[in-house]
C-alpha cells in the first residue's frame, strides 16, 4: 500500500449513519492486540486550547528525557501532523504500513469503524511500536462517546477553556456540554480544569467527587504577564519567575498556567519533571496557526480561532498588540458555526475583510460570507482562493498594515503554504 493509497483508504471510510459510542474503536483495538493497554496518557478536552497545551505539555514531558507520542486534530498542513513522537511525524512508509496492517481487521467488523475511529486506533499501535513513555492525548470532539477516551484512567486528565461548540451533537447548555467533556474523568483521576465557567466548573466538581478524582484549577491571581512581542510573551505564576513561551496570544498565558498546574500532578503521580525541563518545555514549544506570525511587512498573522470562545480570544490579542490599530482580515468559516458572533467580535476591529471558501465540503461559500459581513457594515470581498485572498490583503494593507487570516482551522494550512519557510520567522 503506497501513502497516498493509506491516506485514501482512511478518508473513504464511511461514517454517516453510525451511532456515537465506543464500541468500534474498543472492537477494532481488541482486533490489533489492545495497543492502548501498554501505553500512559494525559487526556485532554475542552473547548479551546487543546491543541496549545498539547504541545506545551509534550514539549515539557521531551525536555524532561521522556518518549512523548502526541495525537491531535485536525492536521494544518499534512496529516502526518495527527501522530507525533518527540515532535516527529510519522513516516510516509510508516504510516501506510500500519494502514496495511489494520486494514483486514477494520474491514472485517459488521459495524464499520468511523474515520476518527480509525486513526485513533492508527495512532495508538503507531505509539506502541515507538515504545513511547506517555503519550499526550487529544479528544477529537466531547468526551464521554469519543473515541480516544477507550483508555483506563490516564496520568492526568486536562479540561481546557470551555465554551459553546459542537452544540449539536454535545448539548445546547453549559451544563450538557461540561458533562459530556467530563467523561474523560476515569475514577481516582488528577484532573486539572481551566475554570473560569461557573457552570461547567460545577459539573467538573460534581464528577470528581462521583469518581474519587482529585481536581486542580489554575490560581490566575497568581499570573502576571510580562514583556511580549511579535516572537513571544514573559510571564510569571507563583514561584515560577519570568517563563518565556514563543507563542503569542494573549491567551497563551492562561494555557501555561494550566499546563504548569498538569506538571504538579505529574510530579505527584512519579514523573520526574525537573525545574529547568519545564522552563526549556515552554521555551522549545511549537504550534502552528495559534496566533502565528508569518509575516513582518505587512504583518500578517494566522489564527485558527473558528468559534466565539476563540475569536474573542484572537480579538483580544490582537488589540493588546496592536492598540488602536484597525485590521485587514482574510475571513473563511464552515456554514455550521455561529456565524453571527464570530462576526459581531471582529467587525469592530475591521478595516476591510476578504472573504474565502476553506477547503471543507461545510464551508460557507466566500460571497455568501461577504454577504453576511456586508449586512453588519463592513466592507468584504470575495475571493477564488486563500491565496488569492491573502495576496489581496497584503497589497491593501501595505508595508504598515495588519492582516489576519482565521474562521477555520480548514483554511490555516492553506494560508501557510502562501509563506516561505524563511518568511515563518518573520522579515
Amino acid at each position: 500500500m503506497t501513502y497516498n493509497e493509506a491516506l485514501s483508504y482512511i478518508h473513504s471510510v464511511c461514517w454517516k449513519g453510525s451511532i456515537p459510542g465506543l464500541s468500534r474503536t474498543q472492537e477494532l483495538l481488541k482486533k490489533i492486540g489492545n495497543p492502548e493497554k501498554s501505553l500512559k496518557f494525559i487526556h485532554i478536552a475542552g473547548t479551546n486550547g487543546k491543541g496549545s497545551t498539547a504541545a506545551m505539555l509534550s514539549s515539557i514531558l521531551e525536555a524532561a528525557g521522556y518518549r512523548v507520542g502526541l495525537y491531535t486534530s485536525p492536521f494544518i498542513n499534512r496529516f502526518n501532523e495527527r501522530m507525533q513522537v518527540n515532535h516527529v511525524c510519522i513516516g510516509d512508509e510508516e504510516l501506510s504500513e500500519l494502514t496495511e496492517f489494520i486494514r483486514p481487521h477494520a474491514d472485517s467488523m459488521a459495524d464499520s469503524p468511523t474515520e476518527f475511529e480509525l486513526i485513533t486506533a492508527l495512532a495508538l499501535e503507531y505509539f506502541k511500536r515507538k515504545a513511547c513513555d506517555i503519550v499526550v492525548l487529544e479528544v477529537g470532539m466531547g468526551g464521554a462517546l469519543d473515541s480516544t477516551n477507550i483508555i483506563d484512567t490516564p496520568e492526568a486528565a486536562v479540561l481546557c477553556a470551555m465554551g459553546y461548540d459542537h452544540t449539536k451533537e454535545l448539548g445546547e447548555t453549559m451544563t450538557e456540554i461540561a458533562s459530556a467533556k467530563a467523561g474523560i474523568i476515569k475514577p481516582h483521576t488528577q484532573v486539572v480544569s481551566y475554570g473560569q465557567n461557573e457552570e461547567a466548573q460545577a459539573v467538573f466538581e460534581k464528577v470528581c467527587k462521583e469518581t474519587g478524582s482529585t481536581l486542580r484549577t489554575p490560581d490566575y491571581a497568581a499570573l502576571t504577564p510580562g514583556a511580549f512581542d511579535l516572537t513571544g510573551q514573559t510571564f510569571s505564576y507563583g514561584a515560577w519567575k519570568d517563563l518565556w513561551i514563543p507563542l503569542v496570544g494573549v491567551y497563551q498565558m492562561n494555557n501555561a498556567a494550566v499546563v504548569l498546574t498538569a506538571v504538579e500532578a505529574l510530579r505527584e503521580e512519579g514523573w520526574n519533571l525537573s525545574d529547568e525541563a519545564v522552563r526549556q518545555g515552554l521555551r522549545n514549544t511549537s504550534w502552528p496557526a495559534r496566533f502565528e506570525v508569518l509575516r513582518r511587512d505587512p504583518v500578517f498573522i494566522v489564527d485558527g480561532g473558528h468559534n466565539p470562545h476563540g475569536i474573542r480570544a484572537t480579538a483580544e490579542s490582537l488589540k493588546r498588540i496592536f492598540p488602536g490599530k484597525k485590521f485587514v482580515f482574510v475571513t473563511g468559516v464552515m456554514a455550521d458555526k455561529d456565524v453571527e458572533h464570530i462576526l459581531g467580535l471582529i467587525v469592530p476591529l475591521a478595516e476591510r475583510f476578504y472573504t474565502v471558501t476553506p477547503d471543507n465540503p461545510r464551508a460557507m461559500k466566500a460571497d455568501v460570507l461577504a454577504g453576511r459581513i456586508a449586512a453588519m457594515g463592513a466592507e468584504a470581498i470575495p475571493c477564488g482562493s486563500v491565496a488569492e485572498g491573502v495576496q489581496a490583503a497584503m497589497d491593501y494593507a501595505g508595508k504598515d498594515g495588519v492582516c489576519c487570516a482565521l474562521g477555520s482551522l480548514y483554511m490555516s494550512g492553506d494560508v501557510r503554504a502562501c509563506f516561505s519557510e524563511t518568511s515563518s520567522q518573520g522579515k
